[in-house]
């Protein structure tokens, strides 16, 4: 490989990676916090109804991610990669910036909760248009035999994103004392999620639209909602279906991992995120080796291999620490988890990238990623608690996530069994 060639690769993994690790670093900080948020924004009768507020808070969110994701997606798909993701997190850095400066409700009454939503609708929408362009960006800018490992650093950003979120709530709930924590210290997360922000417009503005997007621009049909849904709506089904067991593992077994440690297991919090950080540096360190052999395997066998070891090993991973709770058993399980679901993490961008054209890429990602998000995961935790509340388990949340695992299951295998398929290779003109 040429070094320029090498050169504009790196600078592309480096621009897709850095947006979306803030996206997923700013989610996790607010997922993690909720324990300290609740009642300084959404004071309720009782601890469970003021849970409750805030995860719905936490899910709202999801709610304008499928509107960024066709508002951002087309854009991305018209004006570039480029263009797309400069705006994205701009935007993102702004509803960080919501939330990092808002008053608490003993402070400024009803404005405060309505200040915080309105950060997380705005972080929602920005963050509908990221995944789709940036993953797009990724896989257009990697040789078509490295696919696999090129797509796995989107998937590696996230969990050290989620890795970095967990390691800055353990300092900050483990180093300031409770009234520190409530009065400043939950901040501190979203004041770092302010640093990163420009770091990575500046990156984004100065990087070049892929050559697969260059040529769908000039000589495929220009990409609209229609054009989707007339020519791939079993592409954007099968890749929603994908997604759904990424959804339900990410904010149910690390998001909402502490929240659960605190209310149901009774374990401390602070220490509650150790799991997340050895889970989180597992799937990171883990993704790019799977999605590179992926590259040599096929992504297909691979990932029903993962999701399919994680259904059988979930319940009675849980069964065993709802038994007689300690946080060592609690990094065990999240680790043991971690493993068997990087071998799903590495291959999934590549994976649900080459079900879409350039054409027509980033809108198709953006609307079967986002609908699949907001529907699964964004709620998640919402839906976790209540079931946790309705039935009296602590292993509820087994069988949201092995639900979701299965429905994923499913959509791998409509999925056709060629090992790769290349949507762009009439990208250059024969």
């Amino acid at each position: 490989m040429a070094p320029a060639s090498r050169s504009l690769h790196t600078r592309a993994v480096v621009a897709a990676v850095i947006g979306n690790a803030l996206e997923w670093y700013d989610f996790a900080a607010f997922g993690f916090l909720t324990v300290v948020i609740t009642p300084l924004f959404f004071p309720a009768a009782n601890d469970y109804s003021s849970i409750l507020l805030t995860t719905a808070t936490f899910g709202v969110a999801f709610v304008m991610r499928p509107v960024g994701g066709i508002v951002l997606g087309l854009y991305a798909d018209r004006a570039g990669r480029k263009a797309a993701l400069s705006l994205v997190i701009a935007l993102m850095t702004l509803g960080i910036l919501l939330l990092a400066i808002a008053p608490p409700y003993s402070a400024i009454g009803i404005a405060a909760p309505v200040m915080v939503v309105l950060g997380r609708l705005l972080q929602g929408f920005s963050a509908g248009g990221e995944f789709g362009s940036a993953t797009a960006l990724l896989i257009e800018a990697a040789p078509f035999s490295k696919r696999g490992f090129y797509g796995s650093w989107q998937m590696s950003g996230q969990a050290a994103a989620l890795l970095l979120g967990a390691v800055v709530g353990a300092l900050i709930t483990h180093g300031l004392s409770p009234d520190a924590l409530k009065s400043w210290g939950w901040r501190v997360p979203f004041i770092i999620g302010l640093i990163i922000g420009p770091i990575g417009f500046y990156i984004r503005r100065h990087l070049a639209d892929s050559e697969a997007f260059l040529f769908a621009q000039k000589n495929a049909p220009r990409a609209t909602l229609r054009e989707v849904f007339t020519r791939h709506s079993g592409s954007v089904l099968c890749g929603l279906g994908l997604v759904i067991a990424l959804s339900v593992t990410t904010y149910v077994l690390i998001s909402y991992l502490p929240t659960f440690a605190v209310t149901q297991l009774k374990l401390p919090y602070a220490q509650s995120f150790y799991a997340v950080i050895v889970g989180n540096l597992l799937l990171a360190a883990l993704s790019p080796l799977t999605g590179a052999w992926s590259d040599r395997i096929g992504r297909k066998a691979l990932s029903l291999w993962s999701l399919a070891l994680t259904f059988v090993l979930i319940y009675p991973l849980f069964a065993w620490l709802a038994g007689e709770p300690s946080v060592s058993k609690l990094v065990l399980v999240q680790a043991l988890l971690s493993i068997t679901l990087a071998g799903y993490y590495g291959p999934f961008g590549a994976l649900i990238a080459e079900l879409f054209p350039a054409n027509v890429r980033s809108v198709g990602l953006a609307l079967a990623y986002n609908v699949a998000v907001m529907v699964f995961g964004g709620f998640g935790p919402f839906v976790v608690t209540w079931l946790i509340n309705a039935t009296g388990s602590p292993l509820a949340p087994t069988w949201y996530v092995m639900a979701g695992l299965a429905l994923s299951i499913v959509a791998l295998a409509c999925i056709r069994g060629q090992r790769h398929v290349d949507l762009d290779a009439q990208r250059k003109p024969a």
